[in-house]
């Protein structure tokens, strides 16, 4: 039941990483604190179509 999903960030809205999650048990859209490369810091990432 995982399936790909992209996560972008969002101040710049720049699609950076791709990782998998469950859409059983996690419905609603994933958000993370990763390392954006374009805006040279830590930012929050949502998940994107």
């Amino acid at each position: 039941m995982r399936e790909i999903v992209t996560i972008a960030c969002v101040p710049c809205k720049r699609r950076n990483y791709t990782t998998t999650k469950n859409k059983r048990k996690h419905p609603d859209r994933a958000e993370f604190k990763k390392y954006c490369r374009f805006c040279k810091k830590h930012t929050a990432h949502k998940e994107t179509k």
